[in-house]
């Protein structure tokens, strides 16, 4: 078995989902998740297929992101993983709708960071153990570290 990391790209301003599934209308449910909870984000989403024609299927509202959804998805080259590329919106937006698909298994990320997926390689295929999603911790919050994470929090409207 080989191990690799495998960079995914992800749009300026833009973020990555990047999650498991088992089943060829995950790509379709996927993409319902998202435009029913935010019509107006743009978006790609891409999904490996693990048996037969083994393809990779694409869906989106958005032909740049739905490409560079396909690029990152056959760049993991693991079958039932899916990948969303998004922008003019946020993972913590559509997250939850997509958790609720039935076919979704897990979520490895949701991020806007530089991110690498851990892939192991063997003769039947890969399989992603896991990501490196941003950089090391350089120490823990003071008391002014809190109040600023909360005000910002507050400035973008996630708390009041």
């Amino acid at each position: 078995m080989d191990l690799k990391l495998v960079p995914l790209e992800i749009p300026e301003g833009g973020n990555v989902i990047l999650g498991q599934t088992h089943f060829i209308k995950s790509v379709e449910d996927i993409y319902e998740a998202i435009v029913n909870t935010v019509p107006q984000m743009k978006f790609g989403v891409a999904f490996n297929e693990a048996s037969g024609p083994c393809l990779t299927r694409v869906d989106g509202n958005d032909e740049g992101l739905k490409a560079l959804a396909a690029k990152n998805a056959g760049a993991v080259g693991a079958g039932h993983i899916f990948v969303v590329v998004m922008t003019e919106g946020y993972p913590i937006n559509v997250l939850g709708r997509i958790k609720d698909v039935p076919e979704v298994c897990s979520i490895f990320c949701a991020t806007a960071n530089a991110v690498q997926v851990v892939v192991a390689e063997s003769e039947q295929g890969r399989g992603v153990l896991g990501v490196i999603d941003g950089e090391v911790p350089k120490g823990v919050e003071s008391a002014d570290d809190a109040e600023k994470r909360r005000g910002f929090l507050r400035m973008i409207g996630y708390k009041r």
